[in-house]
């Protein structure tokens, strides 16, 4: 427990406390934001926006790091294989996201990396991930990852390998791939008002904290006989649980200054960031089908595109909404900005509690 409190209060501390260190930083190397002209943009009110420094994914992603290693290490514990995964996948996708800002901040345009290049990216950083997580078992014979698709644990007759380890390996690395893709994209497109991806990515990624140190006190290795019916065949659940609140914290720090109006951006560094750590913490946990829920905000927005590309094509020009992701829509309707956020937080903070409350709901099933 010392571990997971000394590497949140120390990532937090970083991204409160040394964002304006960045900040003159990003501003010297002219790293502002770049806006489309108003011909081009439906809300032309963004662009008083234009020049405020971006790419702030990059404070919360170094006060990830620094928090969750000084934890474990002062605490006297080991970094896990399970933990250096989700650290993986946070800079993999942080990476993708910082070539596509820094491409548009040197073009000034609002064009980076191309919607397949971006996708490619992704691939080269979520395939390796993969590989990983299905070997190098522990001293329990527990690989990080699992082939079965999960709800609140492995659903042992979804196992992708039953027809082999050739098709279950491409199954897997696909299955594995749809999640990272769509939950990085979906919440790049949820990053579209100040505050409002740092805000439901505290709720999300804070609830993945606490399903993992349920795991931990719940882990098949440590309850005893009584409570078998109900433990989680989860590796590194503690370590799980450290780097999460760790990353959970930073972006609580970075929100304060990131809140409307914002003195920092994120950028598709930061929004790819929080969508590699979900996806991790979600393949990783076990928990993959209830990243519907948990990351429902984010969904919304994912839908509410997919939603309204398939409606113009099908009404032949007709749009469903004034402007999709949905939060734009209710911008077009009149909605201030701040009201949207903070509705999309309340949303965001019950979806999460949902969410651990099912999951809690599943293990006293078992258990009674």
């Amino acid at each position: 427990m010392r571990s997971l409190l000394m590497a949140a209060a120390i990532s937090l501390a970083f991204t409160l406390f040394l964002t304006p260190v960045f900040l003159r930083l990003f501003r010297k190397w002219g790293w502002g934001q770049v806006i489309r002209t108003p011909e081009d943009i439906a809300n032309p009110s963004h662009e008083a926006k234009r020049g405020t420094p971006t790419m702030g994914g990059v404070i919360f992603i170094l006060g990830t790091i620094v928090g969750y290693f000084t934890g474990v290490y002062v605490s006297g514990e080991v970094p896990a294989l399970s933990s250096i995964l989700v650290i993986w996948l946070m800079v993999g996708f942080g990476a993708v996201g910082f070539i596509d800002d820094y491409m548009k901040v040197r073009s000034q345009r609002s064009l980076g990396l191309s919607g397949w290049r971006k996708v490619i990216g992704q691939l080269l950083v979520i395939i390796p991930f993969g590989v990983v997580a299905l070997n190098f078992p522990n001293t329990f014979d527990q690989t990080p990852a699992s082939g079965s698709i999960s709800l609140f644990r492995d659903i042992t007759w979804l196992n992708l390998f039953v027809f082999g380890a050739i098709l279950g390996w491409i199954l897997y690395l696909v299955w594995i791939a749809i999640i990272g893709v769509a939950t990085s994209n979906s919440v790049n497109l949820t990053d579209g008002l100040d505050g409002l991806a740092a805000g439901a990515g505290v709720f999300v990624v804070g609830a993945y904290s606490l399903i993992a140190f349920w795991q931990f006190k719940q882990s098949c290795t440590v309850v005893d006989t009584e409570a078998l019916s109900g433990c989680y065949e989860v590796r590194d659940p503690f370590n799980l649980a450290i780097i999460s609140a760790s990353f959970a914290a930073g972006l609580i720090g970075f929100l304060w200054w990131n809140a409307p109006k914002a003195k920092v951006f994120m950028g598709d560094v930061g929004s790819m960031a929080i969508g590699g750590v979900i996806t991790a913490m979600a393949i990783l946990t076990r928990t993959e089908l209830l990243l519907f829920v948990i990351a429902g905000v984010f969904v919304i927005s994912s839908g509410s595109v997919i939603l309204q590309r398939t409606y113009f094509k099908a009404t032949r020009g007709k749009r469903l909404f004034l402007m999709s992701p949905f939060h734009h829509h209710l911008e077009m309707r009149g909605w201030p900005e701040v009201t949207i956020v903070v509705r999309l937080w309340v949303i965001a903070g019950l979806l999460a509690v949902s969410a651990v409350g099912l999951f809690y709901v599943e293990w006293l099933t078992r258990v009674d």
